[in-house]
């Protein structure tokens, strides 16, 4: 069966209708949000909990009850203890999180096609939510997750770009409301499981992702015919697939030259979820009245912080396209990005060094949280439209997946560098952040004014109107 023949009727007989159905774009990219609204509804309950959980409850109270933790700590950590075995742990669950989905992006260009691959993805993450609620699983919980996530992750971003054409401007678009559906499911998840883990009970907050995560699973059975066509590999379409021509070998070089430009880039956004919440447990006046607010509801000011930059950038630099028939390109986005990353870190830095003996107000929090908002909103769905027209169609999953290596390295360093935190004067804890934004900076910088041309030809990273 060609693409052709396995596209949904309605969607021949009403296209410029199907086309058009959710918010000007197609009607697959309202379920794909939906889907990835739980899934990373589930991802953000645990990456909110699990540093506190470790830290306050498992390590310290219940680490002889977690099968295999004490061989884990010898053989994979030398040894820590506290807050530097939790960070090590936190960063590489979060780092491998990233890097299965190259393996996952494989298996579905190759062998299992999208929809499979993602579908086994939900049912494998929902079964080490579930484990969560058993401390003495941590462990195979951690693991599990890691493999469902691979299968998950690149597979619905991919289908996401998938739904345009070449050259269809909306595309960008596209990607800034895949964001938001992200940043909402995000904003929602600390009140929810964040509430029910610190308040109630840890196991409530994991067991709810898990809860969330089957409900994403049945969304996503039910939005096939509005998808894109899959890529199951067939004896025919085998034979038909064209192999990369040099321009395509010099998109996939673009794309490995920018992954670790990317996670340096990244460091300070990604601690948000290690040292920093624990800091902020520690340090941060959270009282409001009689009332301790749970620590996971910063995640929830961010998240709603950054909704709001995706949505105010979007329009800003709609705007301006309209205005004067042209916007930076996504590089240049980029660039803009990193300043206000380098902002939000100093405000951190602040925080540390005026705080005195009394404890940290919420002010320079807030500073930091919007100003990295604004940097996020620039750099990471913009990264991600970059990547999708970067990548050939023969390897569009793969190369998504190639992505995430990014965060796996980024995250790496984040669980190495958090466990800096127990040690190091808070204030130049901080100033290393800034220190690899500022890195970040100039080497998007670079990549535009000396790579871009050279890899991707003259004209792939001319300004686009919106």
């Amino acid at each position: 069966m060609t693409a052709a023949e396995a596209r949904p009727e309605h969607l021949d007989e009403a296209p410029e209708r199907a086309d058009r159905a959710f918010l000007g774009h197609p009607k697959g990219l309202g379920y794909l949000s939906a889907v990835e609204w739980c899934e990373r509804f589930s991802y953000y309950s645990m990456q909110n909990l699990l540093a506190l959980y470790m830290v306050n409850y498992l390590l310290p109270q219940r680490f002889s009850d977690v099968i295999g933790l004490g061989w884990l700590q010898q053989w994979r950590y030398g040894g820590a203890e506290g807050q530097v075995l939790a960070s090590a742990i936190f960063g590489d669950y979060s780092s491998l999180v990233y890097l299965t989905p190259i393996l996952g992006g494989l298996l579905a260009d190759k062998w299992l096609g999208r929809r499979a691959a993602l579908v086994a993805g939900a049912v494998v993450m929902s079964i080490g939510h579930f484990l969560m609620a058993f401390e003495g699983a941590f462990i195979f919980a951690l693991a599990t997750l890691i493999v469902g996530v691979g299968l998950f992750k690149g597979n619905i971003a991919s289908q996401v770009g998938e739904l345009y054409k070449p050259g269809d401007l909306r595309r960008a678009m596209a990607f800034q409301i895949f964001y938001i559906a992200i940043n909402v499911s995000v904003i929602v998840a600390p009140f929810i499981s964040g509430t029910l883990g610190e308040k109630v009970g840890w196991h409530y907050g994991f067991g709810c992702a898990g809860v969330v995560m089957v409900l994403g699973l049945l969304v996503y059975l039910k939005a096939g015919p509005w998808l894109p066509p899959d890529n199951k590999p067939t004896a025919e379409n085998k034979a038909a697939r064209e192999a990369l021509t040099r321009n395509d070998w010099n998109r996939v070089i673009a794309v490995f030259v920018l992954v670790p430009v990317m996670a340096v880039a990244l460091l300070t956004n990604q601690q948000i979820f290690n040292a920093y919440l624990v800091w902020a447990d520690q340090q941060f006046d959270l009282n409001f009245f009689d009332y301790r607010i749970p620590t996971t509801w910063l995640m929830a000011l961010d998240a709603a912080l950054s909704f709001s930059m995706l949505v105010a950038v979007a329009a800003f630099w709609k705007w301006r396209a309209n205005r004067t028939g042209t916007e930076p390109d996504e590089l240049g986005k980029m660039v803009i990005g990193s300043f206000f990353t380098i902002a939000g870190g100093l405000c951190l830095v602040m925080a540390t060094v005026t705080q005195g003996d009394a404890k940290i107000g919420l002010l320079w929090p807030f500073m930091f949280h919007l100003l990295n908002a604004i940097g996020f909103s620039h750099i990471l769905p913009v990264s991600l439209a970059l990547f999708t027209r970067l990548a050939p169609r023969q390897i569009n999953a793969t190369v998504v997946g190639i992505y995430y290596l990014a965060f796996f390295l980024a995250n790496q360093i984040v669980g190495h560098v958090g466990g800096w935190y127990s040690s190091m004067d808070t204030a130049q804890f901080w100033l290393i952040h800034v220190a690899t934004a500022a890195v970040g900076l100039v080497a998007f910088a670079a990549f535009k004014m000396f790579l871009a041309e050279r890899l991707m030809g003259e004209n792939e990273f001319e300004p686009t109107a919106a």
